[in-house]
């Protein structure tokens, strides 16, 4: 009999990663990581960014062409309660040519809620990804009373990878340009997203696009890279510019970044750190070795000029806490790249839904903090800064006595291989 159930839970298993759910909730996941009450709604829109720097092919010398740059977008958003819960999503994998697709709970084109308004939240996904890479953490904040717009960045996805500069100077540009785009729109969804209270939430290189933007200007020396934007043309996020001040943007009221990517080759000073006065929540693997943990710590340590908190998976790489779970597409070898896009999305150590759960808690309680005025969610950041250091101390009615130090909003032994740490402004 054991035997046979152990078969069936593997068929199970096997089952869900084949459908590549995005929509998964593990039973021991935090207390924030459920779907909230809203319906869920989906669709997609283009906008373009008129009469824009061509880096792409901008050579060394000469007058930079210019182009329109259109940016393709997945907005999620509340629905009316009559919208049936279910929809797919068809979208390539790493490889650039592998089609899958995704199964989650929200509707194409469905009728938005507009009976509320709703905060904004922005997603800019890693070099390369696409706006499906996050897309269990959009799911899950539309349902929470989100709008969420997760950007396909030109020069930057599966199939359109192309020059990196590109990446270094257009990111914090592209998130102010679907911000301004998203608050301009005058359709019903337009009308239900609140111009004025803004999140980014941004992966490796949306992380570093997220950081400039909050305030963080490149360093001049950042600026010379011979692999970075021909003719200077980073100078555009130089800290201390006139053109980086422009990004200057009171709308947003919190920055999450998982895995930013750039403090380990330069990018920031002491200088730039300062300009970051925007609540601040990072998100990091410990063995992170593409943008490198010591790193990050770097920026946790030295953006003195806001609160700012730092969640880190132990012995995670890279992929802590943000992509999708790998779909079963990417299993396999890709002629594409020679080895399996598997990689690209999973961790070695940690289960990548189990990562995502404890990213939709905490990314939750920290937007609907900022972003909502929530101020009974602060008590899930008030935590013993080693998770196994915690207390797990009830009565027999199962209410917390004064010894109870555990994480709250996490069941009893699920907090091990976190640690989470708080350093307000001024520290």
């Amino acid at each position: 009999m054991r035997t046979m159930t152990a078969a069936l839970g593997l068929l199970a298993a096997t089952a869900v990663h084949a459908e590549n759910r995005i929509d998964l909730v593990r039973p021991d996941a935090p207390e924030l990581a459920a779907f909230g009450d809203h319906k869920i709604g989906v669709t997609t829109m283009t906008f373009t960014n008129l009469d824009q720097i061509d880096i792409v092919n901008t050579d060394e010398t000469g007058e930079p062409p210019r182009y329109d740059r259109d940016i393709t977008v997945e907005i999620w958003y509340p629905a009316t309660d009559e919208t049936e819960q279910s929809g797919t999503y068809t979208t390539l994998i790493r490889d650039g040519v592998t089609e899958a697709t995704l199964v989650g709970q929200a509707a194409r084109d469905a009728v938005p809620d507009t009976d509320e308004t709703f905060p904004l939240v922005i997603i800019s996904h890693g070099y390369p990804g696409n706006r499906f890479l996050l897309s269990p953490l959009a799911e899950n904040l539309a349902s929470k009373g989100y709008v969420v717009a997760a950007i396909d960045h030109p020069d930057s996805t599966y199939d359109d990878q192309t020059a990196f500069g590109s990446t270094l100077v257009n990111r914090p540009w592209d998130q102010r340009f679907i911000i301004d785009s998203m608050t301009a729109l005058e359709s019903d969804l337009g009308q239900i997203i609140q111009d004025d209270n803004v999140a980014i939430i941004g992966y490796s290189m949306g992380g570093y696009g997220a950081l400039i933007y909050a305030g963080a200007g490149v360093t001049l020396l950042s600026t010379t890279y011979e692999w970075g934007a021909p003719q200077g043309l980073l100078e555009r996020n130089l800290m201390g510019t006139e053109s980086h001040a422009a990004l200057a943007d009171d709308r947003v009221k919190a920055i999450v970044a998982f895995g930013p990517w750039g403090n380990n080759t330069g990018f920031w000073d002491a200088e730039s750190w300062a300009g970051i006065e925007t609540p601040l929540m990072l998100i990091a693997g410990e063995v992170d070795d593409v943008s490198q943990y010591s790193a990050m710590r770097g920026i946790f340590d030295d953006t003195m000029n806001t609160t700012r908190h730092l969640l880190t998976f132990a012995q995670a790489n890279h992929n802590a806490g943000a992509p999708m779970p790998a779909p079963a597409e990417s299993y396999a070898v890709s002629e594409e790249l020679g080895y399996a896009p598997f990689e690209h999305y999973a961790d070695p150590v940690w289960d990548t839904v189990r990562m995502n759960n404890i990213s939709q808690h905490f990314v939750t309680g920290y937007l609907d903090l900022h972003l909502k005025g929530d101020t009974e969610k602060a008590a899930f950041f008030d935590l013993t800064p080693v998770a196994t250091d915690g207390v797990w101390s009830v009565d027999e009615d199962g209410n917390e006595t004064e010894d109870h130090s555990y994480w709250t909003g996490f069941p009893n032994r699920t907090a091990a291989g976190l640690r989470f740490e708080t350093k307000q402004a001024g520290e």
